[in-house]
């Protein structure tokens, strides 16, 4: 656990006794601080309150009297559409309001780096699509290389309860949109914007304040390095604003899109090549065609992305290169469940919209696709010229009906179930097919997380292969 500094004495407030909230009340108690906690579920608050934590209701009038500062979880809004009723408060009475992403950055480094030969770094990875997989393949490729390191944030463990830093220790932090909004302090040593596409938009009024919580992590956070991710506008702009000229190579510019010049440091994925070019001259390419667990050019961008970030650490392009093919991939993300009867069965249920769908279906050929859930803003017309490689769609949740109407041009099959949409695919598929499980939706109709969901896809998968 890293204790909190800086609030010793302090009186903090903690709403939300989620995984994250729950650590940093105990985090905070830890470095000094007198701690008071709430959240609308009782269980919760029973939980807390068994490890020594007062329960406050923190929308009582004179809830706010005596707090120095308020910490809440990321799923609570604290702006958009509207702040919750506790943050409210706290913002009416003057409070600060932080998150836990805010107390790690002010509390990570100690008098103790002082007598190390390598202070610990911190990589923080935003963006639209593909962070958890470029933490993940960044965090494999440091431990393959026999440099320690440590993964959390939006996967893995809460930043709060890492290990406290050690010599040459790297930390890799997924970032949301949430969290990186919120946080007071934000200071990576390296931080990586893989991409931009329409999401969380109720939550941050619309896709300019949600491109400005990705960005406030490189304008507010000040890293030494920037990986940005240019296939879109927004990090176009974002590389400019952060570069002194062309040939700042503070800034390394990714794509998985187009070949990129200059005299610059970039990385860039084509035709399944990665190619690393600094000062106008290639440094190193990478064949990725053959690495199973990043398959398709988002999985390329994420490669773009990782390598990028390990070579502004100093790892050499093989050590870099050797790592990547041992990567298994993330559950739920171009995850390959089983081979059988030449047919290929792929759980990317973390393909909550519409953008990572399209990844996933230009990953692929011979598509039996199970999608649908909980539409997100937008609609569906973006899918309209990516579904050349579907060969029939199978459609799940409460709408089913009215998903596969927006699916124009593409044979449906209305499921509504997972288990229905994965045995009728099933039943369907020949050799050289691929089943695939890339929903452009939401979970919330049906399972109350997308891990669920692809758990519920993996499930009937098995269990039509073993009635076979």
């Amino acid at each position: 656990m890293i204790p909190v500094r800086g609030l010793r004495g302090a009186t903090v407030a903690v709403l939300g006794l989620g995984r994250s909230g729950l650590t940093a009340a105990r985090a905070l108690r830890e470095g000094g601080a007198s701690v008071l906690v709430w959240d609308d579920n009782p269980e919760a608050r029973s939980t807390a309150s068994d490890e020594g934590f007062e329960a406050r209701d923190l929308t009582k009038p004179g809830a706010m009297d005596g707090l120095d500062r308020l910490v809440t979880s990321p799923g609570i809004p604290h702006l958009y559409p509207a702040p919750n009723p506790a943050i409210a408060v706290a913002l009416a009475a003057g409070v600060p309001v932080d998150n836990d992403i805010g107390l790690f950055f002010q509390s990570f480094a100690t008098p103790d780096w002082a007598s190390f030969d390598t202070p610990p770094k911190v990589i923080a990875v935003t963006g639209s699509n593909g962070k958890s997989t470029t933490s993940a393949l960044i965090h494999h490729i440091l431990t393959e290389a026999g440099r320690p390191a440590q993964l959390a944030g939006n996967i893995g463990r809460g930043v709060l309860d890492l290990d406290p830093g050690i010599d040459g220790d790297v930390i890799v932090l997924e970032l949301s949109s949430y969290q990186t909004e919120l946080a007071r302090s934000l200071t990576p040593d390296i931080a990586v914007f893989t991409n931009l596409s329409p999401d969380h938009l109720d939550r941050h009024a619309g896709f300019g304040g949600y491109f400005a919580a990705k960005r406030r992590l490189f304008a507010e956070g000040g890293p030494d390095r920037a990986i940005v991710g240019v296939d879109e506008v927004e990090g176009q702009f974002l590389a400019g604003q952060l570069s002194e000229g062309v040939a700042d190579d503070r800034v390394l510019r990714i794509s998985s899109a187009r070949k990129l010049t200059g005299p610059g440091w970039n990385v860039f994925a084509r035709k399944g090549f990665l190619a690393e070019t600094r000062k106008g001259r290639q440094a190193a390419s990478i064949d990725l065609r053959g690495i199973k667990g990043l398959p398709g050019t988002h999985n390329h961008q994420n490669a773009c992305a990782a390598y990028a970030a390990c070579r502004a650490l100093g790892l050499a392009p093989r050590v870099i290169e050797a790592a990547l093919h041992s990567f298994p991939g993330l559950p739920h993300r171009s995850q390959l469940i089983a081979e059988a009867g030449g047919v290929a069965y792929v759980n990317d249920s973390k393909a909550t919209n519409v953008d990572s769908a399209i990844m996933a279906l230009r990953a692929y050929t011979n598509i039996r696709w199970i999608c649908g859930g909980l539409q997100k803003e937008g609609g569906l017309g973006a899918l309209a010229d990516e579904t050349g490689n579907v060969t029939k769609a199978y459609v799940i949740g409460r709408e089913a009906a009215q998903f596969a109407m927006g699916l124009a041009g593409v044979d449906t099959e209305v499921c509504t179930t997972m288990e229905r949409a994965v045995a009728a695919a099933m039943s369907e598929a020949k050799p050289g097919d691929t089943v695939l499980l890339a929903p452009a939706a939401a979970s919330f109709d049906q399972y109350d997380n997308f891990e669920l969901r692809g758990d519920a896809f993996v499930a009937a998968v098995k269990a039509g292969l073993n009635a076979r």
